[in-house]
């Protein structure tokens, strides 16, 4: 058993809850299934934590079309086909052909690894089923080898979903979960001060409003999130945005540019746009 803590890093603001369900997951030797709206640092967190722990990090990064058997192993027989056509002695032993993939790297590491199983909600709904023996008992076997991998060192393994898809109880029962909810003001202050630490007071202050504001628009499509929030803070800083043009009252300048770090689709944009024009033209009466 591991007993490794996680204490979150200069770089990543993690809240005591996040911590503790981290610690917990090590602890019981579960993976970590880690969900939240996208842009929350789900990721990150898994980066994070291999940096914090000094372990080596090994990243799945799962597509609509990745299958479950990908992250243990493929064989290459069209490769060997060509290698024997054209008499290639390499034929003759079949482990040339085994590639191998990010789980059997993380089963093979000599020390403890961070495995991140990232948006495994994008997955058919069978991709979390189909990895449930291998996680439960830390092997798998090669059929065109006749060998089975075992784990050298159990992986700390995080899985982070955005929520597209339910995943399966049986699933869900094998992992410690925990849901990132989005920082309130105070925390996100603080995640901002640790990327932009030179900050001015006043246009954070003003910033931060502005987009707490825009969060609770209702009918967004797509509320920003806090990596938008990072971007949106970038350029503000880089072109030397003075706090006052964020409470612009001149409608024609209300919208600057620089809220397409933050708004993402044109229905959310003209949404805010009509409603800035309404909030503009009130406070003009």
């Amino acid at each position: 058993m591991s007993t490794a803590r996680f204490t979150g890093t200069d770089s990543y603001v993690a809240t005591d809850d996040l911590m503790m369900a981290v610690n917990a997951a090590i602890t019981l030797a579960r993976p970590l299934l880690v969900k939240g709206e996208p842009g929350t640092g789900k990721t990150m967190l898994a980066e994070e934590i291999a940096r914090s722990l000094k372990r080596p990090l090994i990243q799945w990064h799962i597509k609509s079309t990745t299958k479950a058997a990908r992250g243990l192993y493929e064989y290459d027989a069209v490769a060997r086909l060509r290698d024997s056509q054209l008499g290639d002695d390499r034929v003759h032993d079949i482990h040339n052909y085994i590639l191998k993939g990010k789980l059997w790297e993380a089963f093979d590491s000599e020390v403890q690894p961070v495995l991140l199983i990232d948006e495994i909600d994008k997955a058919d709904i069978e991709f979390p089923n189909d990895l449930l023996q291998e996680l439960d008992r830390m092997e798998f076997f090669v059929y065109e080898t006749r060998e089975t991998i075992k784990a050298r060192q159990r992986p700390i393994i995080i899985i982070t979903s955005n929520n597209e898809k339910e995943l399966p109880d049986a699933f869900l029962r094998r992992c410690f979960f925990h849901y990132i909810r989005f920082p309130e003001q105070e925390t996100m202050e603080q995640i901002v001060r640790v990327h932009y630490p030179d900050i001015k007071k006043r246009l954070l202050q003003e910033a931060m409003e502005c987009f707490f504001e825009l969060r609770e628009l209702p009918g967004l499509k797509k509320k920003p999130s806090t990596s938008e929030l990072l971007d949106w803070i970038k350029l503000l800083v880089a072109d030397d945005i003075p706090p006052e043009a964020l409470r612009e009252q001149d409608t024609r300048k209300a919208i600057p540019k620089l809220y397409g770090a933050l708004l993402k689709n044109e229905q959310d944009m003209h949404l805010f746009e009509r409603l800035v024009f309404m909030s503009r033209g009130r406070g003009a009466h």
